[in-house]
């Protein structure tokens, strides 16, 4: 990975044993990240509320489809999102220009309609899809040539979601549940606010990393960026929300629809990828990554289940008193974060520790097998709970495994990003990671409808055997993907910065 900017130099410590810079991009999405996760503990729960308590009055199946494909968009966004970053606004403005986009977006779903439900949810997809590969790419240029410091510096990064996550759903949860739906929306659009701030003031302690685009396009390109987003998605995406809110469209047709473009955009955008002559010399290593994109998206089917079908199992299934007081359901989104922030220090120290003596694949056969695991136990869990409230240490204990597998399969899996990207491509492959755990959200919500014609505990058991078999088949290919992905580019075909003409004629 390559970056026209010129990195700070990576010896000065003096935030969490990182250079003063890294301070900045950890605060900063700290407090995006509270906006996010504050609003994601709510979401499904406001979904089916019924609307004399404030909420959609949806069923449970199709609030998850819904809320499988807001986060699939999500992470989906993050491709557009990276490209717009590595060629128009810059890593830097584009974060910035995200966040504006965020707070938006909750300001809203703080509204009491439904057509700002939608219109806030649109928001917060575009700018979270800024923001993601844009802050990732920052953080990668930093370290150049050090894959393990890498490593250990996304581990550090991704606690600083956590910390924001662990206390979002006590807060956004208590205010929505509590007292108003919207009060709870409201509360993270204040935290958004308070992340540009932070952003705005520290940026300059960035030095040059991201303030320029690393493959600019040139103005007629510009042009015709913002002409098609503007004719093929936001005109579209306007009448899809009106169409919904007035009942003209169902919202199951607009679902259906999205998710076929969410299944066939992955395949179109690889291929064409494939076909620039500047990725040439790197395509035996890219194949390898499309293998561990591929199960990366069979974790996120997993995770997916966690804000949606398993907040609402925590809702409806979970003894939640103690002494008298009601827990909210909410809170329990704040169970996953807290064991994220207590390991991800242990794993960070464990990559730099191992170094390059354990590779890549290992580790993801290690994150799906904690995957498939998980859900082999919440399936007992479920099963026990047709017969009353089941102790909240079942939901618990799930989430403390699938946090185990998490802490291998994103930060490990970014950092595989930014070390495979060709030069000229680093915010796009780590737009490519998220695209795939998109494709994996969208599956894991239209999945959810099984449970209308199956049982809970049915439902949970072929998850994880699913987790369970991707894990198997990615053990039986470990030697093979680890020497494809150490492949170098071709010598006799060096690689080259891609042309902005070129650059622009497989994503404009």
């Amino acid at each position: 990975m390559t970056s026209t900017a010129t990195p700070l130099p990576p010896t000065e410590k003096t935030f969490l044993g990182q250079p003063r810079w890294f301070g900045t991009l950890f605060v900063v999405d700290m407090w995006e990240r509270f906006s996010f996760y504050g609003m994601l503990a709510i979401l499904a729960l406001f979904l089916v509320a019924s609307p004399e308590d404030g909420g959609m009055g949806m069923s449970e199946v199709d609030a998850a489809a819904l809320f499988g494909m807001y986060m699939s968009l999500v992470f989906m966004a993050a491709l557009p999102g990276g490209w717009l970053a590595d060629r128009i606004l810059g890593a830097r403005r584009a974060t910035l220009w995200g966040g504006v986009f965020i707070t938006a977006g909750h300001i809203f779903l703080s509204v009491p309609a439904e057509p700002t439900l939608y219109l806030g949810l649109g928001c917060i997809i575009i700018g979270t899809g800024l923001v993601k590969p844009s802050m990732a790419a920052m953080v990668g240029d930093m370290y150049q040539g050090q894959p393990e410091r890498r490593e250990a510096a996304f581990s550090l990064f991704y606690m600083s979601v956590q910390v924001s996550a662990l206390l979002a759903p006590l807060i956004t949860g208590f205010a929505a549940e509590k007292i108003n739906w919207h009060l709870g929306f409201g509360i993270a659009a204040f935290g958004m606010v308070v992340g540009l701030i932070q952003y705005v003031v520290g940026m300059r302690g960035l030095g040059d990393v991201g303030s320029r685009p690393s493959n600019p396009a040139p103005p007629e390109v510009r042009s015709r960026v913002w002409r098609r987003s503007a004719i093929f998605g936001g005109v579209p995406a306007l009448l899809a929300v009106l169409g919904v809110a007035s009942g003209v469209i169902a919202l199951q047709q607009v679902l259906m629809l999205l998710g076929l473009m969410v299944l066939g955009v992955p395949v179109v955008y690889w291929v064409r990828l494939n076909r620039r002559p500047e990725i040439q010399p790197y395509r035996v290593r890219l194949r390898a990554f499309l293998w561990m994109l591929i199960a990366s998206a069979f974790f996120w089917m997993l995770y997916a289940q966690g804000p949606a079908l398993m907040n609402i199992f925590a809702k409806d299934s979970v003894d939640r008193d103690v002494f008298g007081f009601e827990v909210p359901a909410s809170w329990f989104q704040s169970a996953q974060p807290l064991f994220l922030l207590l390991l991800a220090p242990a794993f960070a120290a464990l990559w730099v520790r191992m170094g390059s003596r354990v590779a890549v694949p290992p580790k993801f056969v290690v994150g799906m097998l904690l995957g498939g695991v998980s859900f082999v136990i919440m399936a007992f869990a479920a099963s026990l709970a047709e017969s009353g409230p089941v102790s909240p240490l079942w939901l618990l204990t799930v989430y403390l495994i699938i946090v185990c597998g998490e802490l291998v399969v994103a930060p490990v899996g970014l950092s595989l990003a930014a070390q495979v990207a060709p030069p000229g491509f680093s915010s796009q492959m780590i737009g490519l990671f998220w695209l795939f755990a998109a494709v994996g959200a969208a599956t894991g919500g239209q999945l959810a409808g099984i449970t209308a014609v199956v049982s809970d505990a049915t439902f949970y058991l072929v998850l994880g055997g699913i987790g369970l078999a991707v894990a198997a088949a990615l053990a039986f290919s470990v030697r093979s993907l680890t020497r494809r992905l150490a492949d170098e580019p071709v010598p006799d075909q060096p690689a080259t910065t891609p042309s902005p003409a070129k650059g622009v004629t497989s994503l404009s």
